[in-house]
């Protein structure tokens, strides 16, 4: 027979054996053992057998475990093997991230809150995503692993929002809630809560952090202002008045020069921020119902939303050329800069409760109390093409599309110029942005669930 273990391998596992059989009480099996095998007392005393107890049993657990976790691999390789085998033109076409749109059933769904989820945020550059919900916690997850991290208290009511953002290398986490306040916690010091910032007089309801501005925070409250925050210093820095009613959301541009709101007032407004006392710029008047939330469309989606407005030629001037609305007279609208009203999409048959622009530019997706996600094809004026029916078991609250992931593109220095150096007549390279095929949901069912690519 063909030696598998070495000699030294061969010796422990003797000796374990030995120990094993000792410690089973089976003492002349062991004593022949040692017979054959010329371990004699001296050699191999009760002290050291001591050493030797329970490392069969280890060793033949592990070898089980690993066994089963053997198992489990070939048999979901085997499930994977089978759908790409079984796979048709047309969804290895939909691995284009600027085509990709969810689909059930969800990657994970993730369980820990008591009570009803009011909204979520993923972190820029981590695979961290932060829920907050009625039961006063946030919960840190892991999105990718599907596993939660850490429960962060601090609030003493629902917390309404959350939002990653602040300056560059620096991401907070910023939260509101009904207690009042707005409170900023660091994600670098296990979510230290390291400033609050009291001013409103009613219930935050929203909260965003402006791009672009390093350290400029918005919020939304029900005591019917906006309010801009420096969050370095705690202090608000404006305050904006104009909606009649609790404002509900908030939205800033992708370069924070202009802030979309909506309100109870059943308006949508869009705000120039800078300048010293900031006024709407356009109010959007057309819901029937209270306003519940907005998303500004991103450049690339501007072609597809000026087909749809008639306009040849699509506008280049603005940040913030095209907007969305969902109310909860059960209707999205889509806005020009003007304020007209381009295209109003029905379909839902409840409140329309969050929005967000495919990062592509093609689709528009939104959820509703009516337990779906459904996404709009804006090349074709805006038809639902897709309807994710059983996206929760009760009222889906938020939805959030996974930050593009920006890789900044240098080109590698020559003739001993450092790495970076861009070439003689050509203009520096611009960082690329990666669309990340994510989408989190939260709902009334307790659930966060996780649709991936």
């Amino acid at each position: 027979m063909s030696q598998i273990l070495t000699s030294r391998q061969a010796d422990e596992l003797h000796r374990a054996l030995i120990a094993y059989l000792t410690a089973a009480n089976l003492p002349n099996t062991a004593a022949a053992l040692r017979e054959e095998l010329n371990l004699s007392e001296e050699v191999f005393d009760p002290a050291t057998a001591k050493k030797y107890e329970g490392l069969l049993e280890k060793k033949w657990t592990s070898v089980v475990r690993l066994q089963k976790k053997i198992m489990d691999l070939e048999s979901r390789n085997h499930i994977l093997q089978s759908e790409l085998d079984n796979a048709t033109p047309t969804s290895r076409q939909n691995k284009d991230p600027a085509a990709w749109l969810p689909r059930a059933p969800p990657r994970h769904t993730l369980q820990s809150h008591r009570d009803p989820i009011t909204c979520v945020a993923f972190h820029p550059v981590f695979s961290s995503l932060a829920s907050g919900s009625e039961d006063q916690t946030i919960k840190i997850w892991d999105w990718e692993l599907g596993e939660l991290e850490r429960t962060i208290k601090g609030h003493t009511k629902a917390v309404l929002d959350v939002d990653y953002g602040g300056p560059r290398g620096n991401t907070l986490l910023a939260s509101c809630s009904s207690d009042l306040t707005i409170k900023l916690w660091d994600p670098l010091d296990s979510y230290k809560n390291i400033r609050t910032l009291p001013g409103h007089d009613h219930s935050v309801s929203a909260v965003r952090f402006i791009p672009g501005s390093g350290n400029l925070l918005v919020s939304a409250s029900r005591d019917k202002t906006l309010r801009i925050w420096d969050v370095s210093t705690g202090y608000c820095v404006k305050t904006l008045r104009g909606h009649a009613e609790w404002v509900r959301d908030v939205c800033p541009s992708i370069d924070g020069k202009y802030i979309l709101s909506t309100s109870d007032d059943y308006t949508s407004r869009l705000w120039d921020v800078t300048i010293t006392n900031p006024e709407p710029k356009v109010t959007l008047i057309g819901h029937e119902h209270v306003v519940l939330c907005c998303a500004i469309a991103p450049p690339a989606a501007y072609q597809n939303l000026a087909a749809m407005a008639g306009i040849k030629k699509p506008p280049a001037t603005s940040s913030a050329e095209f907007m969305a609305t969902g109310s909860r007279d059960k209707s999205i609208r889509l806005w020009d800069a003007r304020g007209t009203c381009i295209k109003t999409l029905v379909g839902h048959d409840n409140w329309v409760r969050g929005l967000v622009f495919h990062p592509g530019g093609k689709y528009l997706l939104s959820v509703s109390d009516d337990k779906t996600l459904r996404c709009w094809d804006l090349t074709q004026e805006g038809k639902c093409v897709k309807t994710i029916g059983d996206a929760h078991g009760h009222f889906v609250q938020c939805i959030k599309w996974a930050p593009s992931v920006i890789k900044d593109v240098s080109v590698n220095g020559e003739h001993g110029e450092p790495n970076g150096t861009p070439k003689k007549g050509g203009a520096a390279a611009t960082p690329e942005a990666q669309i990340r095929c994510v989408i989190a949901t939260g709902s009334v069912d307790l659930n966060v669930r996780i649709f991936a690519n």
